[in-house]
């Protein structure tokens, strides 16, 4: 049996707290009280590395577009193909629809 070191319940709270946002403006304040504005900005841009490398984007294009490190595409492409299927999941909510901004 594996063993889930991240599962604990403060993370449990935190995947409930996650979930009961209600709309984009409750979601950008529960991320600028829990976060410094940099792990803001690094999720954004693995979120949009993630999109890219689904699309079939090239690195060398994403981190031209995007100024991402190898490193970071890198740990993405891996989470993408072999992940939780957490990004392919939200990216394919974000493409079926324009959803509430």
């Amino acid at each position: 049996m594996s063993v889930d070191r991240l599962r604990t319940p403060e993370v449990d709270e935190l995947l409930r707290a996650l979930a009961s946002i209600k709309n984009s403006d409750e979601a950008y304040a529960l991320l600028q009280d829990l976060c410094t504005v940099r792990e803001v900005q690094d999720m954004a841009q693995r979120l949009r590395v993630a999109r890219m490398l689904a699309a079939g984007e090239h690195y060398s294009a994403i981190r031209q577009s995007t100024g991402a490190s190898a490193t970071t595409i890198s740990r993405v492409s891996k989470a993408l193909n072999y992940g939780a299927d957490g990004y392919r999941t939200i990216i394919a909510r974000l493409d079926d629809g324009p959803g509430e901004r």
